[in-house]
């Protein structure tokens, strides 16, 4: 089968939408010799769209694990210029914010509907909304006579961003690929075929994560080797819940002053605010906070190895990768009642669910956690099976041919 990927960023772009399309590229190459392109940009990360100072990657054609990536140049400039003009176009909902707010968002590339219309694929696949490329992809498959499978990642508690009529109009136009049963019945409810919309999921190496000891970990991180460590590993983003965690640990350090918190990820424009955050807490508590920013993808398990709980009090997720990287080392997770995460996380079971932007319930939940070592554990257990059942790259990747083949 010959798979055409199109999607905003890949390797070594980071993300969870780069992760998925990578892995599943590479499953289908390795496991069924598929042959796979993936059309993406020339960005690190959805930032450059709009800002042209960032670094970017040489654009042209390569190969990486038997997938052939050709990156197309992101026009950044007239994105820039409508992200900074179109807030009050989208707060009176005058005519035309739709098509604006994707423009601000980008990515903008030139020729990219034409090249896809003429790539010789069996199935065009597309990821993620609300960007711009997914709608070239629906429009080129269209016009080519090509079957269509989104792959949305929507975060529908985003107005700004998914409350988009365009959106969903293109979802009517092909199939979709959604990673939640939340997901799922989302779309449906707004027009889509309920047999043209299938549950997929993520995927992680979960022998990655497996069997590393927690002590031997924070060793090699530079961490305290005793002190029950909270962690947040993930993207640095405001809509991640970083700041209601901030203001959650002070009741934490009331009841275990030795707790330490770990953030790591890349960093991004959030990053100033979260340094501001940690800045205003006391000089004792600063000194309990551990930030490590761009971590190679080697230490990742590490990491996951050194918490005892993972915090994740994020608002608008399609999935959520990190919280089944953290059941494969075995942790409990603590999330939101939001979105796609109740239909991820079992309450009570292998994590604790919370109110969004609830920064008390927050604390409370983590130090449960803490204070209940052998519950913890068992949530980790649960989630770990969890993982191995339901979330290896080897079974996700069988999914998505599924749907490939189904609709070729």
């Amino acid at each position: 089968m010959r798979v055409l990927h199109v999607t905003q960023g890949y390797w070594p772009a980071m993300g969870g939408t780069e992760l998925v399309i990578q892995r599943v590229s590479e499953e289908l190459v390795s496991r069924f010799h598929d042959q796979v392109t993936v059309f993406t940009t020339d960005c690190y990360s959805g930032e450059a769209f709009f800002n042209r100072r960032l670094p970017r990657m040489p654009v042209g054609s390569e190969e990486h694990n038997g997938v052939r990536i050709r990156r197309f140049h992101v026009e950044s400039r007239l994105s820039g210029i409508v992200r900074r003009l179109q807030g009050p176009v989208w707060r009176y909902r005058l005519p035309g914010n739709e098509y604006l707010r994707t423009l601000a968002q980008g990515p903008r590339i030139r020729g990219l509907r034409r090249e896809i219309a003429a790539f010789p694929a069996d199935v065009i696949a597309a990821s993620s909304f609300p960007l711009m490329h997914m709608f070239d992809a629906v429009a080129a498959a269209k016009r080519a006579g090509r079957p269509c499978v989104l792959i949305g990642g929507l975060h529908p508690d985003d107005h700004w961003g998914f409350q988009r009529r365009r959106i969903y109009d293109a979802i009517r136009e092909a199939a979709y690929i959604a990673y939640t049963t939340f997901e799922a019945d989302y779309v449906i409810a707004r027009g889509a075929k309920r047999e043209r919309v299938f549950v997929v999921g993520a995927g992680v190496d979960v022998e990655r994560f497996a069997a590393i000891d927690k002590r031997e970990a924070r060793r090699r991180l530079g961490l305290d080797e005793h002190a029950p460590t909270i962690g947040f590993i993930g993207q640095l983003g405001g809509h991640k819940g970083l700041d209601v965690l901030i203001r959650a640990m002070p009741e934490v350090w009331k009841r275990t002053p030795e707790a330490r918190l770990l953030i790591a990820g890349a960093r991004s424009m959030f990053v100033p605010h979260l340094e501001a955050m940690i800045q205003d807490l006391a000089s004792s508590r600063r000194r309990r906070v551990t930030v490590r920013y761009d971590f190679p993808s080697e230490e990742k398990p590490d990491l996951f190895a050194a918490i005892d709980a993972f915090a994740y009090p994020s608002g608008y997720e399609s999935f959520g990768i990190a919280f089944v990287e953290a059941w494969a080392a075995g942790k409990p997770v603590v999330g939101c009642l939001r979105g796609a995460v109740p239909s991820l996380v079992s309450d009570g079971v292998d994590g604790l669910l919370v109110p969004w932007q609830d920064p008390h319930a927050l604390a409370d939940a983590l130090s449960t956690l803490i204070a209940d070592p052998a519950r913890a554990e068992a949530m980790g257990a649960a989630g770990r099976t969890k993982a191995y059942r339901r979330y290896t790259w080897r079974r996700v990747g069988e999914k998505f041919r599924d749907v490939y083949s189904l609709v070729a």
